[in-house]
């Protein structure tokens, strides 16, 4: 059975939860709080509404599927992470399994203004812990 949520003309669809999103918004800092993320480039900007997520480490899957206002989870720490999140219009972009941006993809994150969030946690872990703090991914809303 799968149940409906209304937000701002945002419907969201889950087989198992429904998400009640009125009056909340979710913010890149709130996300780095509760998943306790380190801040790599661009700290004045988690203020950031994110409207939901997506995973990939393919940086034409993000072009393709990636919607503005997203959190992105990647693996990825190249200058083109940037690029792509900008061009994308993303909420900011979350680093797993270790990985640490270059200084060349934190230079450009300063200028172009993405937020850049560190952590040890794997992929599939950190796309979990969204997803229980209401996040829903690109398959999860329809505009």
């Amino acid at each position: 059975m799968t149940k409906t949520g209304e937000h701002e003309g945002v419907s969201l669809r889950t087989g198992f939860i429904s998400f009640d999103l009125e009056g909340q918004e979710m913010t890149l800092e709130e996300i780095r709080r509760q998943l306790n993320l380190e801040v790599r480039a661009a700290p004045g900007k988690l203020g950031v509404e994110v409207r939901g997520g997506y995973a990939a480490d393919l940086l034409s899957c993000v072009m393709a599927k990636a919607q503005a206002g997203n959190v992105w989870v990647t693996l990825q720490g190249h200058p083109n992470i940037v690029a792509v999140a900008s061009l994308a219009d993303l909420a900011g972009i979350i680093i797993t399994e270790g990985m640490k941006p270059d200084a060349a993809t934190i230079e450009k994150a300063e200028e172009e203004g993405i937020p850049i969030l560190t952590t040890e946690l794997t992929t599939f872990t950190v796309v979990g812990r969204l997803f229980e703090l209401g996040v829903p991914g690109v398959d999860d809303i329809s505009t």
